[in-house]
C-alpha cells in the first residue's frame, strides 16, 4: 500500500473514531441496517393520552400510579384511553387534534425474555419532534429531531415478562428547533416511523461504510465499527456474487479498516444493480444490499460512473396524498416514487428533511438517485448556541443511516437561508466542512433563493456557493416574481463557474380550475401554471452549466399557511398532481421535457 493511500485510510479511521466518540455523548446514535437485526417489532396499536395543556409531566404520567386508598384518585389513565397506530402521525388519526401542536403520551406493553449474554435496544425510526422515552416508569432518554433514527440501550432496564414503554411526543415548534417556527408543510406529530426492540450479542456490528473510494470504480475504501470490544477482533466481508471474501482486524476500539477491489457492475438509474454484502464478526453478522457507483464534479459537469449526467428530478414531501397523512410505509413510498418514475425522473429531491428508509431504499431499487436534505429551513436561529450543535447531530444521524445507499448522491445541508442572518455563514460553512470530513464520496450543496433579478438578469451569488459542489437555486419566475422579459432572453451572472441545478420552480393551480382569466395568477388555473412551465423550459435552454432541474412539487400537499378558502383550503397547490391523484396540464409539459433528456 502506498504512503498516500495509507495516510488517507488512517485519516478516515481517525474521523470515524472521532464521530463515534462525539455521538456517544448523546447516547442516542442508532445502529445501521435495522432490517438485518434480530428485532421484535413494536408497531401497531398504542394507547394514548392527549395532553394539550402539558400537565402530564407534573402528574408524572409515565409512573401510571394507581389508587391505593379509598380517597386516592388520579386525573389520568392509559386504561380506557383511545389507541393510535404506530407508525403514524397523531393529527390524521383523531379529528379532534387535527391541528394539535403539543403533547401526546403513547404507551405500549410488550413481553420479553432476558438473556444473560445479550444486549437490548429500543430503536425509533423517527419521532416528531421531541421524544422522552420511559421504560417501566424510568426515564431512559430524550431525542430532538423529527426525521432521523435514534435508540437507547435498555439491557439493564428491561425485565423478563411484561414491560411498559411510554413515549412523550411533543411536536410544538421551537424557535431554536430544526426547522424553526415557520415552515411550509404540515407539522405532523407522533411516532411516525417504525419502533423495534433489538437484541444483539455483547459485541455487535454497530456501523460500517462499504462504498467505492472517491475517483475509483473498483476500489472499496471504508471501515466497520464494532461495539462492545476490548481487544482486536477479526471482521470478514463477503460479496458472494463476486466471489469476494475479505478479512480485516479491528483495533481495540472496534474500528476495522476496509480496503479491497472488485469488478463491480456499477449502480445507475438505467441499471440499479445491488449486491448482497455480508459483514461478519466473531459474534455478529449483518447482510445489506449495496450498490457501487461514483459521483463527482469535472469542470462544469457532474459525472456518474465517469459519464455526464443530467438530473431529471422532482421535489417530494413525505405525505400520502390519498390519506392526507404522514407517509411512512413501503406502500406510501411506492405511490410517490411510481409517479416520479412515470414522470421520467432519474432523481428525487426528498424535501425538506430526511425521508424514511423505505423511501430511500425503494428509490435505490427503482433506479432513482436521491437528494437528501437537512431541515435547516429559512428562519433558523443560527445565533443560538444550541442550533449549530443540533445541525451537527442531525447531519451525522442522516449520514450514518444512509451512507451505504448508492442512490444517495447529494447531501443538501440547508434550504432558503439568508446571508444577513446573524452567524448563518459561519455556522453553515463549518457544517459543510464537517460533512466533507464525514463523507467525501457524495456531492454537497446549500439551496439559495435570494439571488437578484433585475432587467431580466439573474445575479446568482451567495457566500455558501464558494463552499459547495453545485450551485442550487430556487426561483419562481412567473409566480412570486413576474418575468421582466422573454424567457429565452434571460441572462445569468454567477458568483463562480460551477454546475447549476434549478432546485425549485413552478406555481399554484387547482386541478380543474376554470373560475377566471387563464392569464391571471388569481385564477389559480391549470393553464396559468402550464404557461409557467412552458416559459421555464424555454429559459432552461439559456442557463449556463445547467446540470439538473426539479419542479416544485410532485403532489399538492397540506400546509396550514395556505388559507385561500376556495382554491387552497390548507393545501400548497404547486403540485403537478392533485391530492386525489389527478394529473394537471403542467405534468405533461414536464414529462415531455424529461423525455428530451437522454441520460
Amino acid at each position: 500500500m502506498n504512503n498516500k493511500l495509507f495516510t488517507k485510510i488512517k485519516s478516515i479511521a481517525f474521523l470515524v473514531t472521532l464521530f463515534f466518540c462525539c455521538t456517544s455523548l448523546y447516547s442516542q446514535s442508532a445502529m445501521t441496517n435495522v432490517e438485518s437485526r434480530n428485532t421484535t417489532n413494536l408497531n401497531g396499536d398504542w394507547t394514548v393520552i392527549i395532553d394539550p395543556t402539558g400537565t402530564g409531566d407534573w402528574r408524572q404520567v409515565w409512573k401510571e400510579k394507581k389508587p391505593e386508598k379509598k380517597t386516592d384518585f388520579y386525573e389520568y389513565s392509559f386504561e380506557g384511553s383511545p389507541t393510535m397506530k404506530v407508525p403514524g402521525d397523531f393529527n390524521s388519526q383523531m379529528v379532534e387534534i387535527t391541528y394539535l401542536e403539543g403533547i401526546v403520551w403513547y404507551k405500549k406493553e410488550f413481553t420479553h425474555t432476558t438473556k444473560s449474554n445479550k444486549r437490548n435496544f429500543i430503536h425509533f425510526g423517527a419521532v416528531n419532534y421531541v421524544a422522552d422515552v420511559y421504560l417501566n416508569g424510568e426515564h431512559i432518554g430524550s431525542h430532538e429531531g423529527g426525521f432521523t433514527p435514534f435508540q437507547f440501550e435498555i439491557t439493564d432496564k428491561i425485565k423478563s415478562g411484561k414491560n411498559a414503554l411510554v413515549v412523550k411526543v411533543n411536536n410544538k415548534r421551537l424557535k431554536n428547533g430544526l426547522p424553526s417556527l415557520g415552515f411550509d408543510w404540515f407539522n405532523y406529530g407522533g411516532i411516525t416511523r417504525d419502533v423495534n426492540l433489538i437484541e444483539t450479542s455483547k459485541c455487535y456490528i454497530e456501523d460500517y461504510h462499504i462504498q467505492l473510494e472517491k475517483h475509483s470504480d473498483n476500489e472499496v475504501l471504508g471501515w466497520v465499527q464494532l461495539n462492545g470490544v476490548s481487544k482486536s477482533e477479526k471482521v470478514k466481508i463477503k460479496i458472494p456474487e463476486l466471489n469476494i471474501e475479505y478479512e480485516t482486524i479491528s483495533n481495540k476500539n472496534g474500528l476495522a479498516e476496509v480496503k479491497f477491489s472488485g469488478e463491480f457492475e456499477l449502480w445507475s438509474p438505467q441499471n440499479p444493480k445491488l449486491y448482497s454484502v455480508i459483514i461478519k464478526s466473531k459474534n455478529d453478522e449483518v447482510t445489506d444490499e449495496i450498490g457501487f457507483r461514483t459521483i463527482e464534479i469535472k469542470g462544469k459537469e457532474v459525472l456518474l460512473n465517469n459519464k455526464p449526467i443530467f438530473f431529471k428530478s422532482v421535489n417530494i414531501h413525505e405525505e400520502n396524498p390519498y390519506k392526507a397523512a404522514k407517509a411512512y410505509s413501503e406502500e406510501d413510498a411506492l405511490i410517490l416514487l411510481n409517479w416520479a418514475k412515470e414522470l421520467g425522473c432519474n432523481m428525487v429531491r426528498l424535501a425538506h428533511y430526511p425521508h424514511s428508509e423505505h423511501m430511500v431504499k425503494l428509490a435505490e431499487k427503482m433506479g432513482l438517485m436521491v437528494w437528501s436534505e437537512l431541515p435547516v429551513y429559512q428562519h433558523i436561529e443560527f445565533s443560538n448556541p444550541d442550533v449549530p450543535q443540533k445541525m451537527d447531530l442531525m447531519m451525522k444521524e442522516m449520514i450514518r443511516r444512509d451512507r451505504n445507499r448508492a442512490a444517495v448522491v447529494l447531501w443538501s445541508l440547508s434550504n432558503e437561508t439568508y446571508s444577513f442572518t446573524e452567524n448563518r455563514d459561519n455556522a453553515l460553512i463549518e457544517l459543510t466542512k464537517q460533512c466533507k470530513l464525514l463523507d467525501d464520496t457524495r456531492l454537497i450543496t446549500h439551496v439559495i433563493n435570494n439571488q437578484g433579478y433585475d432587467n431580466n438578469t439573474f445575479n446568482v451569488w451567495d457566500t455558501l456557493y464558494n463552499h459547495v459542489d453545485i450551485i442550487a437555486l430556487n426561483e419562481y419566475l412567473g409566480w412570486y416574481v413576474p418575468w421582466q422579459g422573454k424567457p429565452s432572453e434571460t441572462k445569468w451572472k454567477f458568483v463562480n463557474d460551477k454546475p447549476v441545478f434549478i432546485s425549485e420552480f413552478g406555481g399554484e393551480s387547482l386541478y380543474g380550475s376554470n373560475y377566471g382569466p387563464k392569464d391571471e395568477a388569481a385564477s389559480w388555473s391549470e393553464e396559468y401554471q402550464e404557461k409557467i412551465y412552458q416559459d421555464q423550459i424555454e429559459m432552461f435552454n439559456n442557463v449556463p452549466n445547467l446540470i439538473g432541474v426539479c419542479p416544485w412539487i410532485l403532489v399538492d400537499y397540506r400546509s396550514s399557511g395556505r388559507m385561500h378558502p376556495v382554491y387552497q383550503k390548507g393545501y400548497n397547490r404547486k403540485g403537478l398532481i392533485s391530492e386525489n391523484g389527478e394529473k394537471k396540464k403542467s405534468w405533461y409539459i414536464m414529462k415531455e421535457y424529461f423525455q428530451t433528456e437522454n441520460n
